[in-house]
């Protein structure tokens, strides 16, 4: 089957239109120092200009507000977004609230649509993804947050960690597991929790290499402490159950945008790789004519067009079969995309000198969220194993290799007796 990864007219000027906005209107905000109250003001005016256009919230169908575009459409949409952090949310599909929005279209109930979901989506309310645990890393399996239905609610105690966005959230997806007496993969749910229940105690933003005094407009990654908080049977998002199928299809559309938006940062990191590259004087030349820096430019172009192409045809196989039918390409995508954006940053920070290094330039705050893509929606390690254990299914043990020379020259033999005969006779 062909891929192909071309777009009509019409949506190549919408990508056209959002280069220049988010040059022209977006980025300019990061130099400033805002309050939210101030920030908020301020892109409340550039979010009706992305409503206008018919691009707020692109990530969902049309009925649920949404620009119904495909992953491949969004991809290349999050690949302008990608090069400024305060893009995502102007446009309505930032993380957590885009996956969480999802989450609901794909399991919620027309009340938990209508409460949550619709609202969410018209940036009225804010939202948190409560999966991860201390202890259990990027093993959900070994989530120890419980649920206890009593009666017509569901009972909840845990302690959750690195919840993004949770200090400002008002309410919580929290995943727990509902049945421990059957496997981990089937009894596990999902929970709508309000942040203002009883119980609810969001104890601090953790400090991280990506902003470790958390200040500023970026969101927390939260520890929180789930103590006996009773919510409605009717929050329960879905079936009992549902949680493990539900987190895969949060997180494969989701896995996509990253890496797209990783290749918008990986963009703005080369360009000013190149553009240091010509400027620089050093030795009697340019950097430009250093074959170490040449080396750097073309090894960088590659990487990227390469991650680009990868992102592409993820985003296409999603479309044509879905994201269960797409792992392989999905977690790809994670571990290379964000090798790339690491590698680009850091050469751009290495031929600026003390420049890169220091606070004159975005590089340094790009480096440092740049080390989290490594981590954060599953480590690298995690998908390259489940990667690599996709690709061996394919294969069948052998004692002797399926290219083994002297077996193969044997079969041949066979294959070929008559003509080889002919050949010795006529000899």
């Amino acid at each position: 089957m062909a891929w192909d990864f071309s777009t009509e007219p019409e949506f190549e000027a919408k990508l056209e239109w959002m280069r220049g906005f988010v040059r022209d209107e977006i980025i300019p905000l990061e130099t400033l120092e805002l309050d939210w109250e101030t920030f908020a003001r301020i892109t409340a005016p550039l979010k009706e200009q992305v409503k206008e256009r018919g691009l707020w919230a692109a990530h969902l169908p049309p009925e649920l507000g949404g620009g119904g575009f495909g992953q491949v459409k969004l991809g290349l949409m999050h690949e302008i977004l990608g090069q400024c952090r305060y893009a995502p949310g102007v446009f309505g599909n930032q993380a957590p609230d885009s996956g969480n929005a999802e989450l609901l279209a794909i399991g919620g109930s027309p009340e938990q649509k209508e409460r949550w979901m619709h609202p969410l989506l018209r940036g009225e309310l804010r939202s948190s993804f409560s999966m991860t645990e201390p202890g259990a890393g990027a093993d959900p399996t070994m989530l120890t947050t419980r649920a206890v239905l009593d009666g017509d609610q569901y009972v909840i105690n845990g302690h959750k960690w690195f919840s993004t966005n949770a200090s400002r959230a008002d309410f919580l997806i929290v995943m727990a597991v509902t049945d421990p007496d059957v496997s981990p993969y089937q009894g596990s749910s999902m929970i709508v929790v309000p942040t203002d229940t009883p119980g609810v105690n969001i104890l601090r933003d953790i400090p991280v290499m990506d902003h470790p005094l958390h200040v500023g407009l970026d969101a927390g990654h939260a520890e929180v402490v789930y103590n006996d908080v009773r919510v409605p049977r009717e929050n329960l998002v879905g079936n009992p159950g549902d949680g493990f199928r539900l987190a895969q299809q949060r997180l494969g559309p989701g896995r996509i945008h990253h890496a797209m938006r990783w290749l918008g940062q990986s963009r703005r990191a080369f360009d000013m790789l190149c553009e240091r590259a010509v400027s620089r004087h050093a030795h009697g030349s340019r950097l430009a004519d250093k074959q170490m820096v040449q080396d750097w430019v073309a090894t960088s172009a590659a990487e990227m067009q390469a991650a680009r192409l990868m992102t592409l045809h993820a985003a296409w196989t999603m479309d044509q079969v879905g994201a269960s039918n797409a792992r392989i390409e999905i977690g790809m995508i994670k571990y290379w995309g964000a090798r790339v954006l690491h590698d680009v940053i850091d050469r751009a920070i290495q031929v600026h000198g003390s420049l890169g290094f220091s606070g004159d330039l975005p590089l340094e705050q790009m480096y440092r969220s740049a080390r989290a893509a490594r981590i954060y929606d599953g480590p690298d390690e995690v998908h390259k194993e489940s990667v690599a254990r996709r690709i061996l299914r394919g294969y069948a043990p052998t004692e002797v290799p399926t290219e083994h020379v002297p077996t193969r020259r044997e079969a041949a033999r066979r294959k070929f007796a008559e003509q080889l005969s002919l050949a010795t006779a006529n000899a």
